[in-house]
């Protein structure tokens, strides 16, 4: 049998070589999101120089594809001119349909990769999103993630004041109120624009000669600075993207930070809105969304994880034969379960990494039998044994039941679920698709009743004061676990 750290190894190896997606088996509404669905990813390149944008931005967006796999797009600035293409698909499906990469080779990329968190799934809200002029040229172009608070309302307001929209996502709310303020100079209609908008923002984006990215005053979704050379700077989502185009990290942006630069001038320069901003970024980046190769603020994400099996561990230890992680996120939580404990490790859920769309399936008693297309066990290796599995949440709890029975009719003897997030008690209005309060099992259940639920023989939830030690703060966005959010929030959100 191989040692616990060659499974570790092993692990990391595969985000390194790949982007995996999550959340792509879909059947009915009822059963989309069993798990936080995923954000979006952003990316961002500006040079001195002219360089392989096509490249760089596709490297760097496959590496942030785990962060949304509905839609893609980029739009890149080539001498005084930007190109923009997006569509439906991965980031390698839209990249096929640029008939000339050369159209979209210049001095600075932005790009994204999508997952519906506001608006619709229609076209028209894929990004990056832009603006023309009188002439149909593109002026303006930005890319985020996260979400606003109070996006209706200042649609309300600005399409009041003959402001024409043509989208139905929060994120056309920022593009408008910059593209209105340009007069006021890039960053003081970054600045107006800043000062209008609530909730939760990463924006990267550009104009015909100039290139930016800023961060909302809390720092809620994650955004990241690092360079090629000392005249090719890169901004993502994670720094995972950042090794993908071999650039080096610097740091992450501030909560409240403005970075740009732009064709006439030397360097990146930064500039604070506000100086005292208390950084809240989203607990379950670390949990769940971020990839286990990523650092955030200097933390790194696979260590976590491990810690929070260690401390699973220590909340509620139990006798079992083997411990079993759910992949891909709650592998490295059972390595760090299995290191506290002593219990063997077993990678024994075999997880099919080909399922790329929905399946329409007619009855109930087919769409139950899904989930051993996603996940299988290998049998010999459970049967007659006690099995702790480690997952990274519980949300509606139907994959999980499922989950259970599977091990159940493989012959497991004792099932004892731990789950390494706190329980989810409320959604996020903050850039995570999650369900109604009423479709969280763990607002509506006791632990005692979603343990005969479930069907397990116990069940333990990491506790509040575990994340926040693991974490080494209690000054992140804990939200969906407490329902007390860092930034207000409007009954229109609901």
């Amino acid at each position: 049998m191989k040692k616990l750290e060659q499974y570790r190894e092993e692990y990391l190896k595969q985000f390194k070589n790949r982007a995996y997606g999550r959340n792509l088996f879909r059947t009915q509404k009822e059963e989309q999101i069993d798990a936080p669905a995923e954000e979006c990813g952003i990316f961002g390149l500006y040079s001195e120089n002219n360089l392989d944008t096509f490249s760089l931005s596709q490297f760097g967006l496959f590496a942030l594809q785990h962060r949304g796999q509905e839609a893609c797009g980029i739009s890149v600035s080539k001498n005084g001119k930007i190109n923009n293409i997006k569509d439906e698909g991965l980031v390698l499906d839209v990249y096929k349909e640029i008939n000339e990469p050369e159209a979209f080779m210049g001095n600075s990329v932005i790009g994204h990769t999508r997952y519906t968190t506001a608006g619709d799934k229609k076209k028209y809200n894929y990004q990056p999103f832009f603006a023309k002029n009188e002439y149909d040229q593109i002026i303006l172009s930005i890319a985020h993630n996260g979400n606003l608070t109070n996006a209706r309302q200042l649609r309300k307001e600005l399409e009041e004041e003959g402001v024409v929209f043509k989208a139905t996502s929060d994120s056309e709310v920022i593009l408008r109120l910059l593209q209105k303020n340009l007069d006021l100079g890039l960053r003081g209609a970054i600045k107006a624009a800043m000062s209008r908008i609530q909730g939760a923002y990463s924006v990267v984006g550009m104009t015909r000669n100039k290139f930016f990215a800023f961060r909302d005053f809390h720092g809620i979704r994650p955004l990241v600075l690092g360079s090629i050379d000392d005249k090719t700077f890169a901004v993502a989502s994670e720094t995972c993207a950042l090794d993908a185009v071999g650039a080096k990290y610097i740091r992450d942006i501030a909560p409240g930070e403005i970075v740009y630069t732009s064709t006439n001038e030397e360097g990146l320069k930064s500039y604070l809105v506000k100086d005292d901003c208390v950084r809240h970024i989203c607990a379950f980046e670390y949990i769940y969304f971020a990839r286990p190769d990523t650092e955030m603020e200097h933390i790194n994400v696979h260590e976590i994880r491990e810690k929070s099996g260690e401390k699973i561990w220590e909340q509620a230890p139990v006798e079992a034969d083997i411990v079993i992680g759910v992949p891909d996120s709650g592998v490295p939580a059972a390595i760090g379960f299995s290191k506290a404990s002593g219990i063997p490790f077993r990678p024994v859920l075999i997880k099919n990494r080909y399922i790329g769309r929905s399946f329409i399936v007619p009855t109930q008693e087919m769409r139950e039998r899904i989930v051993n297309l996603k996940l299988n066990p290998i049998i010999s290796e459970i049967k007659d044994k006690r099995v702790v599995i480690i997952d990274d949440s519980i949300v509606r709890g139907t994959t999980s039941k499922r989950l259970v029975k599977i091990l159940k009719d493989a012959g497991v003897k004792e099932i004892h679920f731990r789950s390494v997030s706190p329980p989810i008690i409320a959604p996020c209005y903050l850039g995570i698709d999650t369900p109604t309060k009423d479709d969280l099992i763990s607002a509506n259940m006791s632990l005692k009743e979603l343990t005969k639920y479930l069907g397990v023989d116990s069940l333990e939830f990491l506790s509040m004061k575990s994340l926040m030690e693991i974490l080494g703060s209690d000054k992140h966005c804990f939200g969906c676990f407490t329902e007390k959010y860092p930034v207000p929030y409007l009954d229109e959100m609901k």
